[in-house]
């Protein structure tokens, strides 16, 4: 059996494995799976505009994956969590993400509107399952 490695993004992955004492992925055999990743800055700020802050979701995706060996082009699965629903911008931010980030495949995808998050300010999260071929 394989054994689980876990890893702690540098930046905000460091602060928060202090503050709350989780890591950010972890890795068994070929399959990363992450924790949910928001569209936060190293000292966990967020933009004021919702696109933005998608935007920087997956840029925290991308950089975790990248601390586990893997890259978008390894997802399988994304799952985002909503606060307020689903504005016409949420999803195409994130179909042209999806297609800049995975340009030769779609993953599957399940979108889940919530009351809240882990931050008040927070209103998107997402967290992928990645294999690595």
């Amino acid at each position: 059996m394989d054994k689980a490695e876990f890893f702690i993004t540098p930046g905000y992955g460091e602060l928060l494995n202090q503050r709350l004492g989780y890591s950010q992925a972890v890795k068994v055999g070929n399959r990363v799976e992450i924790s949910g990743q928001g569209g936060w800055t190293d000292d966990l700020q967020f933009p004021d505009k919702l696109v933005d802050e998608i935007e920087l979701a997956f840029k925290n995706v991308e950089r975790v994956l990248a601390a586990a060996g893997a890259t978008w082009e390894h997802v399988i699965e994304v799952m985002s969590y909503h606060v307020g629903g689903f504005p016409p911008e949420t999803n195409e931010t994130f179909a042209r993400l999806f297609r800049q980030y995975m340009p030769n495949r779609g993953p599957i995808w399940t979108e889940v509107g919530v009351a809240a998050l882990g931050d008040p300010h927070m209103r998107v999260e997402i967290r992928v399952t990645a294999i690595i071929e």
